[in-house]
């Protein structure tokens, strides 16, 4: 005789694993979701079209492994595959500074007045990957220090550091 469930179980009885998320639930997660790490990827790397691969590479990657992510937590995993994304990127040296950007910059600096989004950003910008990862999921996506932890799998005091250094109040 089976169980009587009210609603519907998140994880197989006896196996522990998730069950497959829904192509509802996957739809769901772009709707909800893409924006977020859209932002998180551009404040990242300044560039649309390289903010626009790491979300399309995140949802594949949700897609590979729809049968093994659980629909409650598919934000975090959204979320740890961007940063995992946006560090391998890094890693592999593509970002290059042109002559053109460099010269930009140099004009900038040469305004009374300079716009506070664009010192934000250039701040960003000198950070390393991770201290920057850890910053924009505080300052722009709102996590915990605890959720940071999880998604970059650093431990709470090591984001602790990170974020202070970067400004945090103490």
């Amino acid at each position: 005789m089976g169980a009587v469930t009210f609603g519907e179980p998140t994880r197989h009885i006896g196996t522990g694993l998730p069950f497959p998320m829904t192509v509802a639930e996957y739809n769901t997660a772009v709707d909800a979701h893409a924006d977020g790490i859209y932002r998180f990827a551009l404040k990242h790397l300044r560039d649309t079209d390289r903010a626009k691969d790491v979300v399309q590479e995140s949802f594949a990657r949700l897609w590979m492994k729809v049968d093994q992510v659980d629909a409650a937590k598919v934000k975090s995993y959204l979320f740890t595959t961007a940063h995992h994304n946006l560090v391998d990127d890094v890693r592999k040296g593509a970002r290059s500074t042109r002559l053109e950007d460099h010269h930009d910059r140099l004009q900038h600096t040469q305004q009374e007045q300079p716009d506070l989004k664009e010192v934000l950003d250039a701040a960003l910008a000198t950070l390393p990957a991770i201290q920057r990862s850890v910053v924009l999921l505080r300052d722009l996506e709102g996590y915990s220090y605890e959720e940071i932890a999880e998604l970059v799998n650093l431990n709470l005091a090591q984001v602790k550091v990170y974020i202070y250094p970067a400004g945090e109040p103490h």
